[in-house]
C-alpha cells in the first residue's frame, strides 16, 4: 500500500495494556483435562466512531458532541459501540513557547458552566456524559497527516515527536481514554517505527503513572513494516491495536469537501485480505483493518453486511467511520446486529483463517470462539456469479461424523442439524454468515519434559510436533505466578518470532492455558516450536496441544 502524508488511519484502542483470552485451571501443577478449565472473560476489540472517514480534517465540538448524541439515541451505545475518537485536525499546528499544542478556542469552546475554551478537557466530559469514551489522535513524527504548506499555517499540523512525554501526559490529563498516533510525519522523516512507538509506548506509561488514567494505544503504521512481529512488546509493554493497511477510503486532496468521499467494496476486501495475521492476534493483540465505512456513499447495504461479517469473522476494531446523524435504518440493522457483533466480541479473541477455496473466489473462513465446539463460518462469494459454498465441519476442527447445528446470523434463524457438511447458495459478491455448533476433534499433546519436549532456563523446545493443516490453534499450558503479564517468543520452525503475553495464572502455582495460532508446515510432521522467555522470570511452559 502506497505510503503518502495524507492519509489517515482508522484508530481503535483498548482496554488495559493488554487483554487476555486464558483458561485457568483450577488444580496446582500441571494441565487439567477440559472440563477443570474457566475462561477468563477480557476486554475485546474495541467499538466505537471515528471522525476521519466522514470529516477529514474539519472536526470541531459541534460535530464530536452531534456523533456522540446520535450514537447514544440511534441504539449504537447500547449496542456496545463507546468511543467517540476525534482524529486528525482539532490542533491548530502550533505550540505555545513552552511547547504546549494551541488549540483553536472557536473550534473547542466552552460546552459547561465554568469551563474555558480552547480546552480539549471540556468535550471529554461532554462524551463522559453520554456514558462514552473519548480518543485523541497525534502523530509519531515531526508532522501530521494534512500537510498543505499551500493552505497558510493552520494546516502545517505537527505531531508529538519531541514532545512525546509532554503530550501522552496531557492527553492523559484531559481525561482522553485512548490514543491513536499515525504515522505521516515519521514515514516522511524515514524514522523506524518499531523505535519511535517504543518510546511512544514508554511516553505513554509514564503518563499513566503520573495520572492514573489509562491511555488505551494505537499503532497507525500502516502495515509497512510488518507491525504485527514487533508491536506486541513494543517498548517493553504491548501496543493494544495495529493498523495493518491503509486507508479503505482514497487519500484526501486540498479543498476536498468530506462529502465527496467514496467507500469502495474492492477497497474492503483489500483490506481485509491485509488484515490477515492470525499468529498475531491473540491474548488481546489485535489486527486494524482500519476504520469500517459500512453506510458511507459508495457500498449498498449488501455490500455492508459483507462488510461488517468481514471485520467480525477477523476480531478487528468496529470503528464506524460513517456519519451516525444519517444512517439508514439498514445500516442500523447492520451495524447493530447482535450476533454478528457477538462475533466479533468473543471473549477467545482468536483472528478467523480461510479453511477452504472454491475454484478462484468461493472461500470459506472459520474463527473458533470460546464455547467449545462452536464456530462462526463465512462463506464468501467473491466472483461476479451466484454460487453454491459447502462448508466441511472437518475442515475447521469439529468432528464430522456426528450432527452439526447451523445458524444464519443475518437472517437470525436457526436452519437444522446437518451432517458432515452444509451448502448454501451465496449471490455475486456476497456471503453466508454462520454460527455452527458441533463436538471439538482431538488434540496432539506434547509435555515440556517429555519425549517430544525439552525444557532449559530461558527456552522450551517443542519437537516432532504435527499438524496436518497450515494455521492450528495451538492450547499452551504455563504457570505465572507473579502479579504482571511475562512475555515470550515463539518460533515454529525458525520462522519470525510471534510475542506472546501470558497473564498471571496467580501466586498458588497453579496453571493456566491460552489459545494462539501458529503457521505450520503442514507438509513435515517434525514441527519445531520454541519458546524463548523474553521477560522477568518466573515464566513456566508446562506442555501445548495442537489442534
Amino acid at each position: 500500500m502506497r505510503k503518502v502524508p495524507d492519509w489517515k488511519c482508522a484508530r481503535v484502542t483498548r482496554v488495559v495494556l493488554v487483554r487476555f483470552a486464558v483458561m485457568i485451571l483450577t488444580i496446582p501443577g500441571a494441565m487439567q483435562a477440559a472440563s477443570a478449565q474457566r475462561l477468563i472473560a477480557v476486554p475485546p476489540p474495541p467499538m466505537g466512531w471515528s471522525s476521519w472517514n466522514s470529516f477529514s480534517n474539519t472536526v470541531d465540538a459541534k460535530i464530536i458532541m452531534d456523533q456522540a448524541n446520535a450514537m447514544v439515541v440511534n441504539g449504537m451505545a447500547k449496542a456496545g459501540y463507546q468511543y467517540v475518537t476525534i482524529d486528525e485536525g482539532w490542533w491548530l499546528g502550533q505550540r505555545d513557547p513552552g511547547g504546549n499544542i494551541v488549540v483553536d478556542a472557536k473550534a473547542w469552546p466552552a460546552i459547561a458552566p465554568g469551563e474555558q475554551a480552547g480546552d480539549m478537557a471540556n468535550i471529554v466530559r461532554y462524551i463522559h456524559s453520554k456514558g462514552l469514551r473519548a480518543g485523541i489522535y497525534t502523530d509519531a513524527g515531526m508532522d501530521g497527516c494534512s500537510l498543505y504548506p499551500d493552505l497558510g499555517p493552520v494546516y502545517q499540523h505537527v505531531g508529538s515527536e519531541g514532545h512525546y512525554e509532554q503530550d501522552f501526559l496531557q492527553f492523559a490529563k484531559w481525561g482522553f481514554d485512548y490514543v491513536k498516533v499515525d504515522w505521516c510525519g515519521g514515514d516522511k522523516e524515514k524514522l523506524d517505527p518499531a523505535v519511535q512507538y517504543a518510546e511512544v509506548a514508554r511516553a505513554i506509561a509514564k503518563a499513566e503513572a503520573a495520572t492514573g488514567h489509562r491511555l488505551y494505544y494505537s499503532i497507525c503504521e500502516w502495515g509497512n513494516n510488518s507491525p504485527w512481529t514487533w508491536a506486541p512488546n513494543v517498548g517493553g509493554a504491548p501496543a493494544d491495536i495495529w493498523r495493518t493497511s491503509g486507508d479503505i477510503v482514497p487519500p484526501i486532496v486540498p479543498h476536498e469537501k468530506h462529502s465527496g468521499r467514496l467507500a469502495s467494496f474492492p477497497g474492503v476486501l483489500s483490506n481485509f485480505d491485509q488484515g490477515i495475521h492470525p499468529e498475531a492476534e491473540h491474548t488481546g493483540f489485535y489486527n486494524d483493518p482500519d476504520m469500517m465505512v459500512v453506510g458511507m456513499p459508495g457500498l449498498t447495504d449488501a455490500q455492508s453486511r459483507v462488510h461488517m461479517s468481514l471485520w467480525a469473522i477477523s476480531a478487528a476494531p468496529l470503528l464506524a467511520g460513517a456519519d451516525l446523524t444519517t444512517l439508514s435504518p439498514a445500516t442500523l440493522a447492520t451495524l447493530t446486529n447482535p450476533e454478528v457483533i457477538a462475533v466479533d466480541q468473543d471473549s477467545l479473541g482468536l483472528q478467523g483463517i480461510k479453511v477452504a477455496t472454491y475454484g478462484y473466489g468461493l472461500e470459506v473462513w472459520s474463527k473458533a470462539l470460546s464455547t467449545p465446539g462452536e464456530r462462526a463460518v463465512l462463506l464468501l462469494n467473491r466472483t461476479g456469479d451466484p454460487a453454491a459454498i459447502t462448508v466441511h465441519w472437518g475442515d475447521f476442527g469439529l468432528n464430522d461424523s456426528s450432527a452439526v447445528s447451523v445458524r444464519d446470523l443475518w437472517a437470525r434463524k436457526d436452519l437444522g442439524s446437518f451432517d458432515s457438511s452444509y451448502s448454501v447458495a451465496v449471490q455475486a459478491n456476497d456471503a453466508a454468515m454462520l454460527i455452527v455448533k458441533g463436538s471439538e476433534g482431538k488434540l496432539n499433546s506434547y509435555t515440556a519434559t517429555g519425549a517430544d519436549g525439552v525444557r532449559g532456563s530461558r527456552e522450551v523446545t517443542f519437537t516432532n510436533v504435527s499438524s496436518r493443516v497450515r494455521v492450528a490453534r495451538l492450547r499452551i499450558s504455563y504457570i505465572n505466578s507473579g502479579d504482571a503479564p511475562q512475555m515470550a517468543e515463539l518460533r515454529v520452525n525458525g520462522q519470525t518470532a510471534t510475542k506472546i503475553a501470558f497473564p498471571s495464572t496467580g501466586s498458588d502455582n497453579s496453571a493456566g492455558a491460552i489459545w494462539i495460532e501458529a503457521l505450520f508446515d503442514r507438509e513435515a510432521a517434525k514441527n519445531v516450536l520454541n519458546f524463548e522467555l523474553i521477560s522477568a522470570p518466573g515464566l513456566k511452559i508446562e506442555s501445548i496441544a495442537v489442534e
